[in-house]
């Protein structure tokens, strides 16, 4: 089956749903929000992953959507902590309409997960829920993390890597099992489905780090460099420190012109070949899923194919 019919649904799936009308001024944010788009990677690989264990596959489109919802809603919260002004080329909540509002409707939004989580039947609820409550606990952690680090003059390449595991990777895996959850996978598969997650999402967090210096700018949708301008002690910066040492490194976060600040750091990591280091790793990470999905034992194995193609283009994506 094709990844687009797996995607017309989801969209449509989306368009459909009404999380609540009064008052409009608490539920416009939330559809908002989720109709600014996005990749929509979390849910399809939670459908895709139920795919490859029935062909009843329609029935972990809610549970799906819950994942998107619940992924949405950090992001509304995260904008608001960052003191983001846009989310995908837009305004973000709190700027189209205020702090107050965007804290409001991101708890809804949190409850909202939950009810649509809620659809699955009895029998697969608990664990389904057990399992949600653990990786949105550690989303937030990694979201702590990642202010903490912010603050801190020293932080570690594998601190780093942990921090992009809690606030980023964890769900992308838990969208995985969840889909093996949905359709009554064995234990064995679904804790597969969560490791391939995992190591897909650490491949995409290092990519994005990567893009995030590098992107073509007319195809990233955001400013090229913007990692580079907030100081962030991404997994380039903190390689490029150890390499060429912290003093040069701080001379160069100091250059107050961002454009002559951002090409300096980048020619940096040009000069210490930190690109290609940052992508051998990312790389290692992308090995890891497919190989874990590779070696998944499932009914349908030719359902693996919508999958690869999905992990292909996140492998090789330019924005």
């Amino acid at each position: 089956m094709s990844l687009e019919r797996f995607s017309s649904s989801l969209e449509r799936a989306f368009e459909e749903q009404v999380f609540g009308e009064h008052p409009a001024e608490l539920y416009e944010p939330i559809h908002y929000i989720l109709s600014l788009g996005g990749k929509r990677i979390r849910p399809l690989l939670t459908l895709l992953s139920a795919n490859l264990f029935t062909k009843s596959w329609e029935t972990a489109i809610e549970p799906a959507m819950s994942v998107e919802v619940f992924h949405n809603f950090t992001l509304m919260h995260d904008d608001i902590m960052d003191q983001a002004p846009l989310r995908r080329g837009k305004p973000t909540v709190h700027h189209k309409w205020d702090t107050n509002r965007a804290i409001l409707s991101g708890d809804v939004m949190l409850v909202e997960a939950y009810e649509l989580l809620s659809k699955l039947e009895a029998s697969l609820l608990k664990k389904a829920i057990l399992r949600f409550n653990k990786v949105a606990a550690e989303v937030c952690e990694g979201q702590q993390l990642d202010m903490l680090f912010a603050e801190r003059e020293e932080v570690s390449k594998e601190e780093y890597l942990e921090m992009i595991r809690l606030k980023t990777s964890v769900l992308v895996g838990y969208s995985m099992e969840l889909g093996g959850i949905v359709a009554g996978a064995s234990p064995d598969a679904c804790e597969l489905l969560y490791e391939v997650g995992e190591n897909l999402g650490l491949g995409f967090q290092m990519t994005d780090d990567i893009l995030d210096v590098y992107a073509d700018p007319k195809l990233f949708g955001k400013q090229v460099g913007g990692d580079i301008l907030e100081n962030k002690k991404t997994w380039l910066l903190l390689r490029a420190m150890e390499k060429s040492g912290e003093d040069r490194v701080r001379t160069l976060l100091s250059i107050e012109d961002p454009d002559q600040k951002i090409l300096a750091v980048r020619t940096l990591f040009d000069e210490l070949n930190i690109k290609a280091e940052a992508t051998s790793i990312a790389e290692a990470y992308f090995d890891k899923a497919m190989l874990g999905l590779q070696a998944l034992v499932c009914p349908f194995e030719v359902e693996k194919e919508a999958l690869n193609t999905l992990f292909l283009q996140i492998r090789s994506r330019q924005k």
